[in-house]
């Protein structure tokens, strides 16, 4: 819940004018708020970059005042969308049986859902991370089809400074493409891309985008900052 008009707008303009420009071999796709999805729509249009929403609801249209559909989001421009995030899930009590709801709406949208999984500080000290991810995993993933984006995001290291130490991100991950292989099969499983969320800020970025099974960012307050987040761009091996 970040930016206004003119800054949403500055910012996708920037970041469309580099990719233009040339940079790093890497996909972009931005999601801002849902008051900034149209103007930054017009900001991107004919560029590289993509679009995508931080949420969307179970139904495709009805009486859910405060709610936007799936098919809302790709009527702007959206080829993607952000859901089950920490914040949804805490603030907002999003279980993955939710998620996986509004997966499965997102991708009958034409949608690519970006699914995000991750352990508390609490579950972690507990030793329970590996559990706690697979299941949310094993519950939130639509039905069908394997068109899907999944974010590793441990909630203690969202906002906070911290970040997982290498080693632990890479079991993790090793972790989620094995469960996604036994869900999807070999080649599917392995095609999925597999993101890590967890205040990436270019000074961290070469190391973690250099860990086995990690494909990209799910980047946060740095994304606010034009050349932060091109600088974590261009750290993608």
């Amino acid at each position: 819940m970040h930016g206004l008009r003119n800054e949403g707008v500055s910012l996708a303009e920037g970041l469309a004018q580099r990719a233009a420009d040339g940079g790093p071999d890497c996909d972009w796709v931005i999601c801002p708020p849902f008051t900034l999805l149209a103007p930054v729509a017009e900001a991107v249009r004919d560029s590289s970059v993509a679009l995508g929403g931080q949420d969307c609801h179970t139904a495709s249209a009805g009486p859910h005042t405060g709610d936007i559909s799936a098919v809302m989001l790709a009527d702007l421009g959206c080829g993607y969308v952000i859901l089950g995030h920490s914040e949804r899930r805490e603030n907002h009590g999003e279980t993955s049986a939710l998620v996986r709801a509004k997966a499965e709406i997102a991708v009958q949208a034409g949608l690519t859902p970006i699914i995000c999984v991750g352990e508390s500080e609490s579950q972690r000290d507990a030793g329970k991370t590996l559990a706690v991810i697979e299941e949310q995993l094993s519950d939130s993933l639509p039905h069908g089809g394997s068109d899907l984006v999944v974010a590793y995001e441990p909630v203690w290291a969202i906002g906070t400074g911290r970040t997982a130490m290498a080693g632990d991100v890479e079991e993790a991950h090793a972790h989620l493409r094995g469960l996604l292989k036994v869900r999807l099969g070999d080649a599917a499983g392995e095609q999925v891309r597999l993101l890590y969320g967890g205040s990436v800020k270019p000074s961290n970025a070469a190391e973690l985008l250099s860990v086995p099974d990690v494909d990209g960012a799910l980047v946060g307050g740095a994304s606010l900052k034009l050349d932060d987040f091109w600088a974590i761009g261009k750290a993608c091996p």
